[in-house]
């Protein structure tokens, strides 16, 4: 690996993390499009979509959990959902991770295409009551619903190497009716477990690049750090506008991709 692919992995590694502290999303929603397209663009070097998935799903999880720390202070995560929907999801993670050696690359796009196009159609389903912020503590939601959705968040994510946290924060706010702000601290939470059973199955079959990923993995923690402090300063609905842009923008280009490859 060259020295200019690592520090353009790096760089990556940066804004994937800061978009997890920023908007509750573990990374995958940018990292995966970035570390697919930008590399060959800039023609520093270039990754396959299992490598990808295998870095991604590393870089998920340090961001996830750096950006749950910081968001925890803040006391937007609320502890019974992160463990309401954190071994649900943390199961599928690792049930998609672990089959996700036998799927063609192709079809591991679609899917994150598929995940990506849900996630774009859920974040313009009017919702009442998700922006106003309360004590995370004092939410009550439907366990069995969160873990649900959850666990089959877990298992897509699992396949295409992502923390599924772009799925999840919509699925949260639609589905569950939990208000933005905690969705974003406790989507970490349940990412970062998520991730760690879905980075476990990645390793075992072999889907790590080791350089490529502490290259990107250098970067995470920091980057995380600062968007959970940017995050706290944007009103919720710019939040939600930003995730928005985020996932259609990602969308667009992953069908583009998929379908004149």
């Amino acid at each position: 690996m060259t020295l200019a692919f690592a520090l353009t992995l790096l760089a990556l590694g940066f804004v994937g993390a800061f978009v997890a502290g920023l908007l509750g999303v573990g990374g995958a929603i940018v990292m995966i499009p970035l570390l697919l397209y930008v590399p060959p663009l800039i023609e520093v070097g270039a990754l396959d979509i299992k490598s990808v998935a295998g870095v991604t799903m590393t870089q998920v999880l340090v961001a996830a959990t750096a950006g749950m720390l910081a968001h925890r202070r803040h006391r937007t995560v609320n502890r019974d959902l992160a463990w309401a929907g954190g071994p649900a999801m943390a199961a599928g993670s690792l049930a998609g991770a672990l089959v996700s050696q036998y799927v063609h690359e192709r079809w591991l796009l679609l899917v994150f295409a598929l995940m990506v196009t849900g996630a774009a159609f859920l974040m313009f389903v009017p919702v009442d009551g998700i922006d106003h912020t309360p004590d995370a503590r004092q939410l009550t939601f439907s366990r069995p619903r969160a873990a649900i959705v959850s666990g089959g968040v877990g298992v897509a994510a699992g396949l295409v190497g992502a923390g599924g946290a772009f799925l999840l924060v919509p699925l949260l706010l639609v589905v569950v009716g939990v208000p933005i702000r905690v969705t974003i601290g406790s989507s970490l939470a349940i990412t970062a477990l998520a991730a760690t059973a879905g980075f476990v199955g990645k390793l075992v079959t072999g889907q790590v690049p080791l350089l490529p990923t502490l290259a990107v993995v250098a970067a995470a923690a920091p980057g995380a750090q600062l968007g959970a402090v940017v995050s706290r300063r944007v009103p919720p609905l710019g939040l939600r506008v930003a995730l928005c842009v985020f996932i259609a923008t990602t969308a667009v280009r992953v069908w583009v991709d998929l379908l004149w490859r």
